[in-house]
């Protein structure tokens, strides 16, 4: 696989499960083909919204593996490794790299609170395990996230550590600060569903981590900004933003909201959340259904589009057919 580098939409694929509560490994390989079929940049698992921290290790290791091997080279993998162990974390990521993911994202380590100083001794450990990028992601709604400071430093220490996922408000003139403090060496990817995707592209953002339910609807947004086009931009993801903030009240209640999303586009065949999680009311899975609704007729309206504008150009390149040859001269 060509150079990994992050310019676009990277979904968060979430685990699906069997009626008897086991990973689904066959809807996964559906939850793939429907990423690839979105034409977003690469995929990520099994992070927060994959219901990470209810897997065991084994399960998340099966779903890496498996989803290494489905996408077989036609898509990058990040491939997920959260654990407060330094150790654990470099010796997963180096077997998963062995095993072809393209990159490797690790949670900031937030069970305790921790300074910058020691947090750049523990990813110093998993850099210095792996030769793939890494993606720090650091969500932390209780305080500070990693500041300017401890990116630059790591960056000098380890150049392939390429992207930092955040996702939190106002977060613009961070945003440009380490774009600019880098010079561009770091990218920044947004997280939290894409809820500033807009604004945090004009700040410099390389990408944008959101759930995979909606993100070949993203991709678009995505194309149309980078390409001046805010204002097609606006009108695609006014659509999408009910959904979206709507999922985001709480992580549980999202991965009920996700997976319903999918089945109702037709993805996967249940969506099962595995518990520990919170009862969704009757009333609010209702309201899920709406917006749901909407989005899959927004996905069949893009869908028709995009094939009517495909016609469309094949029909003017028929029409207009190949140059005629230039009448040969007479001697």
């Amino acid at each position: 696989m060509p150079s990994f580098e992050i310019e676009g939409i990277v979904p968060v694929v979430p685990t699906p499960f069997t009626n008897e509560d086991n990973p689904d490994l066959g809807a996964l390989a559906r939850l793939l083909e429907f990423a690839i079929g979105g034409h977003v940049c690469a995929v990520c698992l099994p992070a927060y919204a994959s219901e990470f921290y209810k897997l065991t290790e084994r399960e998340r290791r099966d779903l890496v593996y498996r989803a290494i091997e489905v996408l077989d080279s036609r898509l990058p993998l990040v491939a997920q490794v959260n654990h407060p162990s330094a150790a654990v974390v470099a010796e997963t990521a180096h077997e998963f790299e062995r095993a072809g993911a393209a990159a490797v994202s690790v949670a900031v380590p937030r069970l305790f609170a921790l300074p910058e100083r020691d947090l750049l001794r523990y990813f110093d450990r998993i850099l210095t395990a792996i030769g793939i990028p890494l993606v720090i992601q650091d969500f932390n709604p209780g305080g500070a996230t990693v500041g300017v400071d401890f990116v630059q430093s790591l960056h000098r220490q380890h150049p392939h550590f390429r992207y930092l996922k955040l996702e939190e408000p106002l977060m613009a003139a961070k945003v440009w600060s380490i774009v600019d403090s880098t010079g561009g060496e770091v990218g920044v990817i947004d997280g939290w569903g894409g809820t500033y995707i807009l604004e945090l592209m004009d700040a410099g953002i390389c990408g944008v981590m959101p759930g995979l339910a909606v993100a070949d609807l993203l991709q678009i947004v995505w194309e149309r900004g980078r390409a001046g086009d805010k204002d097609g931009a606006y009108e695609l993801f006014q659509q999408l933003l009910p959904q979206i903030t709507y999922s985001l009240q709480s992580l549980e209640f999202y991965h009920h909201a996700e997976k319903a999303l999918l089945v109702a586009r037709g993805v996967i065949p249940n969506a099962a959340v595995r518990d520990a999680t919170l009862t969704v009311s009757d009333l609010d899975r209702a309201h899920l259904g709406f917006l749901n609704g909407r989005i899959v007729r927004l996905a069949d309206s893009q869908a028709c589009r995009t094939a009517a504008e495909a016609a469309s150009s094949s029909d003017r390149a028929v029409r207009n057919g190949p140059p005629l040859p230039l009448p040969e001269v007479q001697r």
